[in-house]
C-alpha cells in the first residue's frame, strides 16, 4: 500500500508543546464505525462512553532519560545519542547523531563523566553502545541523560525540568521506554476513580517503547518498511483476566497504540490473549484482522507514520482521514502532548 495515502497537512500551530492542566482536561474525539457522526467530547467523558465490564489496558513502561549529548574522545565532533533498545545490562542500541564521525571501538564522552564504547554498527544505522564503569546504566543515565522528547517538541522549545513529570504517565513502573505511551498521559487519579465507580476494569502490560516510533517511514510502499523490535511482557494472570472479561461480554480497550500492538502480538487466531515475554515488531496496516482488542484510545498521529496506518487499519483509511480533517478544522491539539481520540469500530 502506498505510504502517501496516509499523508495530510497539519498547521504547525496545532502541534501541542505542553500538555493541558489538569491532564484529564484534554479534548477527545469519539469516532465510531460506519457513518456515525463524530462527537467532540472530553477525556473526562471516558467512563460514560464505555460499559461496565469493559477493560482499559494501560502500558506501565517508564520513560528513562535516554537522550545523551557528548563528543568523540580525542576529538571535537559533537555526538548525540538516543537509546533505542536494551541489549543487556551494559549495552544499548542507539540512534546516533553525527554517526559518520563515529568508528567502531571509539569512546564517546557524555556529561557527568559517563563514557561508552561504540561496539557495532547495524544495518539501520544504529550503533551498539557499551557503557563503561561499574555503576548501573540507569544511574549513569540519571546523571548524564535528558528526557527524550519527540523532535517536533524538542526542536521548537527544548527540554526542561517540567518534562520530567509531564512526559511520564501515572502508571509508569517498569524502566525501559525512550518514548512515553502518550495516550495514558491524560489520566489523573480523579479520572481513575470515576472509571472504577463505573465498573470498568483496568489491567496493565509492559511494552518498552523504542526511539523507532519517531522515525519516518522512508519507503514508498508499506511492504518495504521494517519495524524496529521492542520488548514486551503480558503476565499469565493479566492474560487470564483479560480473557475472562471478554468471555463475560466485556470489550478490551487498549489505551495507546503500544498496548494495542502488544495485545495483538499476544492474541491467538481465536482472539485468546496468551502470556507474552519477548520482542515484537508487529506492523499493522489496513487489511489486518484485529483479534486482541475491541477499541483504542489514542492521540493524534504524524502524517505517513506507522501509527496513522494502524488507526486506519482499525477504523478504515477514509474514516480516519475524515476524522483528522474534523480534528484539524475544530482546533484539536496534535501529537504527544495533544488531545485524544476514542476509536470504537
Amino acid at each position: 500500500m502506498r505510504v502517501d495515502l496516509f499523508d495530510f497537512e497539519l498547521p504547525q500551530d496545532r502541534i501541542a508543546l505542553r500538555p493541558v492542566r489538569p491532564r484529564d482536561a484534554a479534548r477527545m474525539l469519539l469516532v465510531r464505525g460506519a457513518d456515525a457522526e463524530f462527537e467532540d467530547r472530553g477525556v473526562r467523558d471516558l467512563p460514560d462512553l464505555l460499559e461496565p465490564g469493559d477493560v482499559l489496558v494501560f502500558n506501565d513502561t517508564r520513560v528513562i532519560p535516554a537522550q545523551l549529548e557528548g563528543r568523540r574522545a580525542g576529538g571535537e565532533a559533537k555526538i548525540g545519542a538516543t537509546l533505542h533498545k536494551r541489549i543487556d545490562l551494559r549495552r544499548w542500541q542507539a540512534f546516533v547523531r553525527n554517526a559518520k564521525r563515529v568508528k567502531q571501538t571509539d569512546q564517546l564522552v557524555f556529561g557527568g563523566g559517563v563514557t561508552a564504547i561504540a561496539e557495532q554498527r547495524h544495518a539501520d544505522g544504529s550503533i551498539t553502545l557499551l557503557f563503561e564503569g561499574d555503576e548501573p546504566v540507569e544511574v549513569l543515565l540519571d546523571r548524564a541523560g535528558t528526557m527524550p522528547l519527540p523532535p517536533y517538541i524538542a526542536q521548537k522549545r527544548g527540554v526542561d525540568e517540567q518534562d520530567l513529570t509531564d512526559y511520564q504517565t501515572m502508571f509508569a513502573q517498569e524502566d525501559g521506554a525512550v518514548a512515553a505511551p502518550t495516550a495514558s498521559l491524560h489520566f489523573t487519579q480523579e479520572l481513575i476513580d470515576a472509571i472504577d465507580r463505573r465498573g470498568i476494569n483496568r489491567e496493565t502490560l509492559t511494552l518498552h517503547v523504542g526511539a523507532g516510533t519517531f522515525l519516518p517511514v522512508k519507503a514508498d510502499d508499506t511492504d518495504d518498511h521494517a519495524m524496529h523490535a521492542e520488548f514486551g511482557r503480558i503476565t499469565e494472570t493479566t492474560a487470564e483476566r483479560l480473557n475472562a472479561a471478554r468471555a463475560a461480554g466485556g470489550r478490551i480497550i487498549a489505551v495507546g497504540t503500544t498496548a494495542l500492538r502488544l495485545l495483538e502480538s499476544a492474541a491467538g487466531k481465536d482472539g485468546t490473549i496468551q502470556p507474552f515475554s519477548g520482542d515484537t515488531d508487529i506492523f499493522i496496516t489496513p487489511g489486518y484482522t484485529f483479534r486482541g482488542v475491541d477499541g483504542l484510545m489514542t492521540n493524534f498521529h504524524l502524517p505517513k507514520s506507522t501509527l496513522m496506518m494502524l488507526v486506519s487499519a482499525l477504523m478504515g483509511r477514509d474514516r480516519m482521514m475524515a476524522a483528522y480533517d474534523h480534528a484539524i478544522a475544530n482546533n484539536y491539539r496534535f501529537y504527544s502532548y495533544g488531545d485524544s481520540s476514542l476509536l470504537l469500530p
